[in-house]
């Protein structure tokens, strides 16, 4: 008769009732050997692998990996000969029983705990005066098992049925078949899977390292212990102290009160910028000029300043004061910090001189020659970070100014087109914060719209 034997789904301690297959490492039809590793378990507190503990083949797997979890005991394959004919495998499984699940039957192996073969006279009674369950002296005497070698893990020193077991295992070195595999070692390794794959992966060699889990076994715990000792040393990140020079200060303090005392509101647009694109080419070979987008930004917001002065502003306590000409300040960031020169009367300016006198006061805050009156005043601001790769962003109002636009970068977007095509344009973000004090929500709005009007149809800004 051919020698068929079940696999079946085990117990590891009491509290135990069910597991699942998580992966078999073994195909039907696959020969292996004693010690090799068949499938990895989880259950609810532990994941592990589960040794062969004979020579066989795999005659039939019964519950797929990754499926539902089986209680304990449930059948999970038919292991035996090759020359098992496949009815006989198909008779043992019909005729399979599960056994009891009591820890006596189930715990610390994948199958029954081995009995001695039938017509084999049961091994001499042992007598011991250290404290062991029932169960596990009833286990030592069918195995004729030495006590004197075996460590008890239960209170007290007791010898539990687990110890008894795992004292009955033959000794074998571990191999690791997943994605860390770890060639057994020269020596014994008595440590747990997840230890191993710790060590794995972190590179640690346990040859030689003491355990301290049940009769030596080196556990979780012991790898971590010894990940952390192999960590580098942390690197000296002690911070270089600058003290803020006096720009800097005068622009915190300013920016802080700005923040703390001004209630601001925001007001978002897009706008299509591929004809200014087009006009700034055009304007700057035919003028002879490098005017940037940024200078007919400036030109733009003077003109639309020009014709919204309830934006045109700045606020001293209580009062509000209305100007007739742009002061526009531009954002440069300088080896001292951000600071903020100022193009005067911009709305009167044609684009070239906005071009010449950005580029004068740009060289000015690179060289750190700027003075005072180069920064005193100014009725609004801009600042563009578009050239950083910004998209959008909201800048803070630069006291006693009401507002100031913060400018983004340029992207091609996908838009309807003529005749309701498809089709790629020039966008810029646009973002404009107001001191609601003394700004609407009204009139930032109308001048957002004038704004975006004249950008969008940028030969307007060559007009008077």
């Amino acid at each position: 008769m051919a020698d068929l034997r079940a696999f079946t789904m085990p117990k590891w301690g009491i509290e135990m009732t069910e597991g699942t297959i998580a992966q078999w490492m073994v195909a039907e039809g696959d020969a292996f050997a004693k010690g090799q590793n068949l499938c990895l378990i989880e259950t609810a507190k532990i994941t592990n692998e589960v040794e062969a503990e004979f020579d066989a083949v795999v005659r039939r797997l019964i519950v797929p990996a990754g499926g539902d979890a089986q209680d304990v005991g449930v059948l999970l394959a038919v292991f035996g000969d090759a020359t098992a004919s496949e009815a006989e495998v198909e008779a043992f499984i019909a005729g399979f029983k599960p056994a009891d699940a009591s820890v006596a039957a189930k715990a610390g192996g994948s199958s029954a705990a081995p009995v001695p073969a039938r017509g084999q006279a049961p091994a001499a009674r042992i007598e011991t005066n250290r404290p062991i369950s029932a169960e596990a002296l009833k286990l030592a005497q069918s195995l004729g098992l030495d006590l004197a070698g075996v460590e008890g893990t239960g209170r007290g020193g007791r010898i539990t049925f687990q110890d008894v077991h795992q004292a009955s295992r033959p000794h074998a070195d571990p191999r690791l078949m997943g994605a860390l595999a770890v060639p057994a070692s020269s020596g014994r390794i008595f440590a747990s899977p997840l230890a191993l794959r710790i060590a794995a992966l972190n590179g640690i060699d346990l040859g030689g390292v003491a355990g301290t889990g049940p009769r030596g076994r080196i556990s979780k715990a012991d790898v971590l212990a010894l990940v952390v000792q192999t960590r580098p040393a942390a690197a000296d990140n002690t911070p270089q102290i600058v003290p803020m020079d006096k720009i800097r200060k005068i622009v915190a303090q300013r920016l802080t009160q700005s923040k703390q005392t001004i209630p601001h509101f925001r007001l978002n647009a897009a706008v299509r910028v591929d004809d200014l694109l087009e006009l700034r080419r055009t304007a700057n070979l035919v003028l002879g000029i490098k005017a940037s987008i940024n200078d007919y930004l400036v030109r733009a917001v003077a003109l639309a300043l020009a014709r919204h002065r309830d934006v045109n502003i700045q606020v001293h306590g209580d009062a509000i004061h209305h100007f007739a000409h742009a002061d526009i300040a531009v954002a440069v960031a300088s080896p001292k910090g951000l600071v903020t020169p100022i193009v005067r009367s911009a709305d009167l300016m044609r684009i070239e001189q906005i071009a010449a006198a950005t580029k004068g006061l740009i060289d000015k805050a690179q060289a750190g020659k700027l003075g005072y009156e180069d920064m005193d005043g100014g009725t609004f601001s801009i600042s563009n970070l578009g050239m950083y790769g910004i998209d959008q962003f909201d800048a803070i109002i630069n006291p006693p100014q009401g507002a100031i636009l913060a400018v983004g970068g340029i992207n091609r977007v996908l838009a309807e087109g003529e005749n309701d095509e498809a089709a790629f344009e020039s966008r810029m973000q646009l973002s404009l914060s107001c001191d609601h004090r003394a700004i609407d929500g009204a009139a930032g709005a109308q001048f957002m719209a004038t704004l975006k009007a004249l950008i969008e149809a940028p030969e307007q800004l060559f007009g008077g």
